[in-house]
């Protein structure tokens, strides 16, 4: 990433000679995002049908990851259209990027109109032109289908959707492999075509996502653990710096899990039982830092492009943005379902690359949130598990 941002300052607008390397990345990236989204996505609504033996503990659980998941994308539009981090590059600059497909973005839907939108008349025609929003509602609707089936045919399908969302894992560990040289190749092309300009606006983006994150994590899941359990909401955070500090440092939900779920149980003091239950799965389909960061890169790259977005790209971010972080790995990488949220708001995704280069700071930081999201969920449920 800095050995492409110093090559494109050296070389100016002849870096754009790289540019067929980061696209080929890029390329390669969003081959795999439309089968993803489809399988992840129908393997969790399974799985959430399969949560009703576990019974009210199961329910209070998706419930407060479903609603923290919405009011987290609601921040983080809500921090993107106050400050507009996107705003103040010239059109002429970035006329490069553009290209007459997304000549009438501004236009605004009704109501009806957004919902007949979602609902796809015939889904594979979806799937073949990449319809995010129709797809995960199709994947959805199936997914939870398919829960109510027998044990024995359910498995079957859990199972096999399972099975090829993990070989779409490997693919995209291949490759990420080339990720140094596609990122390289992103960088020097941005750096060298619009100079330090672009640059100072993901830096005023990345400011305005830590304090976002700030506010959720310590205003937010804080509040909740005031109103909703007896917990002294202090004591929750010092026991929590641990944890935090381990996902930070591996960018990974999933490896900090361990960890997690030891400070949860022995020093937080949360039943064994609800501890076991809702931190995995919190660590699989808790991401509130996904979704915010989802909201604000649709918000930065809106501006960015001078598209405006009204009633219908909002109801879109935020269905796709909450059912996408939802769907999201808790594993380290760039978050590839920013893509499906940019395509549900119409917003090109022709700049993605930009914060692609730069993943890695905001995954670190979205991950302390996501962990901390988890064991405040386990300290409530467990509350009314104790109350009942």
């Amino acid at each position: 990433m800095f050995l492409g941002i110093i090559t494109g300052i050296l070389m100016g607008p002849s870096a754009k000679m790289f540019a067929p390397l980061g696209e080929i990345f890029m390329q390669l990236i969003k081959m795999t995002v439309i089968p993803l989204v489809f399988f992840s996505i129908m393997s969790g609504a399974i799985s959430l049908g399969e949560t009703k033996a576990a019974g009210k503990i199961g329910a209070a659980t998706f419930a407060y990851i479903i609603i923290t998941s919405m009011i987290a994308v609601a921040l983080g539009i809500a921090v993107g259209e106050i400050f507009k981090p996107g705003l103040g590059i010239s059109k002429e600059s970035l006329q490069s990027m553009f290209s007459n497909q997304y000549a009438g973005q501004g236009q605004i839907g009704g109501f009806w109109d957004t919902i007949k939108a979602i609902i796809p008349a015939n889904p594979f025609k979806a799937l073949i032109d990449g319809d995010i929003l129709q797809i995960i509602f199709f994947s959805l609707f199936v997914g939870i289908a398919i829960s109510t089936l027998e044990k024995e045919k359910k498995d079957f399908i859990l199972t096999a959707c399972n099975n090829i969302s993990d070989g779409l894992i490997v693919a995209i560990m291949a490759i990420m492999y080339t990720a140094p040289i596609g990122v390289f190749a992103l960088m020097a092309d941005a750096t060298g075509t619009f100079g330090y300009e672009i640059l100072e606006k993901v830096l005023y983006l990345f400011i305005l996502y830590v304090g976002a994150l700030i506010i959720y994590t310590y205003g937010f899941y804080g509040l909740t653990i005031k109103l909703f359990s007896k917990y002294p909401v202090i004591d929750f955070f010092k026991k929590m710096q641990k944890p935090q500090l381990v996902a930070l440092s591996t960018a990974s939900s999933m490896a900090t899990l361990p960890v997690n779920m030891e400070t949860c149980e022995e020093e937080i003091g949360v039943s064994k039982e609800t501890t076991s239950f809702v931190l995995p799965l919190g660590a699989t389909v808790n991401m509130s830092g996904n979704a915010i960061y989802y909201a604000m890169a649709t918000c930065f790259f809106a501006q960015l492009f001078g598209i405006s977005l009204g009633m219908k790209e909002y109801m879109a971010i935020i269905f796709t943005a909450t059912v996408g972080s939802i769907g999201q790995a808790g594993v380290p990488g760039p978050t590839l379902l920013v893509v499906a949220v940019l395509s549900a708001a119409n917003v090109p995704l022709t700049g993605l690359p930009i914060l692609f280069g730069v993943d890695r700071f905001f995954d670190m930081l979205r991950t302390v949130t996501n962990i901390t999201g988890d064991t405040a969920c386990a300290v409530i449920v467990d509350q009314f598990k104790d109350e009942k």
